[in-house]
């Protein structure tokens, strides 16, 4: 970010997935670059994913999914960040995501979607290069 300040990053796990080794190991790659990172913990509802968003003062939102519910749960968790003026937040997604889900999903605002064995440092560069 331009003015020094860390950026600010939420990782969540939408939905019941029981796994959260690999939000775990993308929060630590984030932290050790320098962000702030706050980890929600597993089974989170989209409502309480949005209001950590809004609570925390995020500049990023990083949605960790493997359950197959992504287009079901990512579509309400982008209409909850809008109807709390949180439109400006740039949100990625993590996880087992389709390929053919990729487009409807990056329609809906997703702005990066990444699978399992994507190196963190990609994941690094794309947020130091697209948080405003």
């Amino acid at each position: 970010m331009p003015d020094g300040k860390k950026i600010r990053v939420l990782i969540a796990k939408p939905g019941l997935d029981g796994h959260d080794r690999g939000a775990k190991v993308v929060a630590r790659a984030l932290r050790d670059a320098g962000m702030e990172v706050i980890y929600t913990g597993l089974r989170q509802t989209p409502e309480m994913i949005a209001e950590a968003a809004l609570q925390e003062d995020v500049d990023v939102v990083g949605l960790s999914i493997l359950s197959g519910a992504h287009m079901t749960l990512f579509p309400r968790i982008m209409k909850l960040l809008k109807d709390k003026g949180l439109e400006g937040i740039l949100v990625f997604a993590g996880g087992i995501i389709p390929d053919e889900d990729v487009p409807a999903l990056k329609e809906m605002g997703i702005r990066a979607i990444y699978g399992p064995g994507t190196p963190t440092g990609d994941i690094v560069n794309f947020l130091r290069q697209n948080v405003q």
